[in-house]
């Protein structure tokens, strides 16, 4: 059975069902599937893989939230550095 929770695909496997598809759900974890195993209905535990790599999308996002913070932040220094020019007169003295 597969849920949706907020923008992510959650598979919902029993237990007993799980032990006759256990490599399966192995491999599609490793590959970054969220899976979780019910006991009598309830969650019980979430299957994770040990080592798993980002997605391209993750990556992507990432890297674009790091242009943006390096660009904002480029932006605020060169603003600093204008705003303490009328404190110095032309022979770099204090005015």
């Amino acid at each position: 059975m597969v849920h949706q929770m907020d923008h992510f695909l959650v598979m919902k496997i029993s237990v007993s069902d799980a032990k006759k598809r256990l490599t399966a759900l192995v491999r599609q974890a490793e590959a970054g599937a969220d899976i979780v195993l019910t006991r009598h209905g309830h969650d019980a535990v979430r299957l994770v893989a040990v080592k798993s790599s980002p997605s391209a999308e993750f990556r992507t996002e990432l890297l674009d939230s790091l242009r943006r913070s390096a660009s904002s932040r480029a932006r605020q220094e060169q603003g600093a550095a204008r705003s303490q020019d009328f404190l110095y007169g032309d022979d770099g003295m204090p005015a």
